[in-house]
């Protein structure tokens, strides 16, 4: 994946770096773009996100739930076998206890994040599969339903593991900013504010510079280059429509990487004793 980073070889303090994990955002905004304008081209097909809509389904895989679900569990049990779901920044829709152990030796990752509960996956699938295909297929689709059940759910697939690898991203940008000055997370998150928290990680001129970015790329791998520039009709040609994208980040993806981020830091300092809390609270920032 050209935006995965290198756990094996490099040093934790790259990895945690804030301009290493800005860079990384922002070569995933390439990829849910695109993921995106690829799912775009087939019409909602809301059957596919119904349980127990494909009786075949139920016959042939013994399976009630959705097509979706269905296709999720068997593409995340197969990367489960070569052990994708052991990296620190991959995040699965399939609970952990029904997929397969690791075929090969698990790798042995560096310590990266801060033992925690944190999982948003469910979050992300119902806001996709009931606001994200029905708003980025109204209008560029004459059908609601074109029975392309398979490419349509493979292309689900994607734009949903990239999505949430995303969203759960955020807990590296919560352990990266309380590495740098833990003495000013410690009584907010001791006190259970998830206000003071959220302004500690909240940048609004980082956050509306996202947003005008992701609105240049979706503008731009979004149009029809076989029409031409000066056609008055160009616009209904294009195969996404860029404040579709923006809307996404804006109402859904940065809210919920905030809520991670902030579900994460509540449970970094679990497990620690009062004297190690001690020593962080009097650790100068960086």
């Amino acid at each position: 994946m050209t935006d995965s980073i290198n756990f094996h070889n490099a040093q934790v303090e790259d990895i945690l770096s804030l301009d290493k994990i800005r860079a990384t955002l922002q070569r995933m905004e390439d990829t849910i773009v695109f993921n995106l304008i690829e799912r775009a081209q087939f019409a909602y097909n809301a059957r596919m996100y119904e349980n127990g809509a494909f009786p075949d389904l139920q016959q042939k895989e013994r399976w009630s739930g959705s097509w979706l679900a269905w296709l999720l569990k068997e593409t995340e049990c197969s990367h489960a076998k070569l052990g994708r779901w052991i990296a620190p920044d991959e995040y699965a829709f399939t609970p952990l206890q029904d997929m397969p152990e690791p075929i090969l030796k698990p790798v042995d990752y560096p310590n990266l994040l801060h033992p925690h509960h944190v999982n948003v996956s469910s979050k992300v699938l119902e806001f996709y599969t009931h606001k994200i295909v029905p708003q980025i297929t109204e209008g560029l689709n004459r059908v609601s339903d074109d029975h392309q059940y398979g490419s349509s759910a493979i292309c689900d697939v994607e734009a949903l593991s990239a999505i949430n690898r995303r969203v759960h991203f955020g807990m590296f940008v919560s352990e990266s900013k309380f590495r740098s000055d833990p003495a000013a997370f410690i009584g907010p998150i001791q006190q259970h504010d998830r206000d003071a928290l959220a302004a500690l990680i909240t940048k609004p001129a980082v956050e509306a510079i996202l947003l005008e970015r992701v609105r240049q790329k979706a503008e731009i791998y979004g149009q029809n280059l076989d029409q031409k520039m000066d056609d008055p009709n160009r616009e209904k040609f294009r195969k996404i429509q860029a404040q579709e994208v923006v809307h996404l980040y804006k109402e859904f993806i940065i809210p919920l990487t905030k809520e991670v981020e902030v579900d994460y830091l509540l449970e970094r300092l679990d497990g620690l004793a009062p004297d190690e809390i001690a020593a962080l609270a009097q650790r100068k920032p960086n």
